[in-house]
């Protein structure tokens, strides 16, 4: 293991401790900030997660943004490849995916504009550290390099920290929402 990769591991260990502590005290309504920044925007193809263990829930945002647009969800497709995002309903029939997420039943791909990312820790510049795998970077920079792309984070504010371990290959994010507060960040 690298300096750096204990480094990312240390630090993954301290944001998942906070990051639990915050979701058990979670209050109903987390979502809230991330549906009035998402009403800005209705109609723009988007994806965002489904939530597993201690993330915070996007998807009452997510519900609501689906009247009025596409709505997809991460989809691993293997090791070291992006993510493709397939279009998700309220009321559609999912299955098992990797890593306990669950996805839709039948694949309906599409290229969102707007991602909500899920973290592990943010820090006040835009930097985001996430599960190790390297996912939503590669995810991202294809994204980009092929038109306009909003990055939004979605996280507890407890999930903030100072010096995170980025490389260079880490994509920004241009936004973090948090249940009291929405960060933006300057390219």
């Amino acid at each position: 293991m690298t300096d750096l990769a204990e480094i990312k591991a240390a630090a993954r260990k301290a944001a998942f401790a906070r990051r639990k502590v915050a979701f058990d005290a979670r209050l109903p309504g987390a979502a809230g900030r991330l549906s009035e920044v998402l009403a800005g925007h209705r109609s723009v193809p988007m994806s965002g997660y489904m939530p597993i263990r201690t993330e915070i829930d996007p998807l009452p945002a997510m519900a609501e943004a689906a009247a009025y647009g596409p709505v997809g969800v991460p989809v691993i497709q293997a090791a070291g490849q992006a993510l493709r995002f397939s279009r998700w309903t309220p009321e559609g029939v999912l299955k098992d995916g990797p890593f306990g997420a669950m996805i839709p039943e039948v694949d309906d791909y599409f290229d969102p504009e707007i991602l909500i990312v899920p973290l592990v820790a943010f820090d006040a510049r835009g930097g985001r550290l996430g599960y190790g795998g390297g996912f939503y970077d590669r995810t991202l920079e294809g994204l980009r390099a092929k038109h306009p792309t909003l990055a939004i984070g979605f996280a507890f504010d407890a999930q903030e920290a100072e010096g995170l371990p980025l490389e260079h290959t880490d994509q920004p994010l241009d936004m973090v929402i948090t249940e009291s507060r929405i960060l933006t960040f300057k390219p």
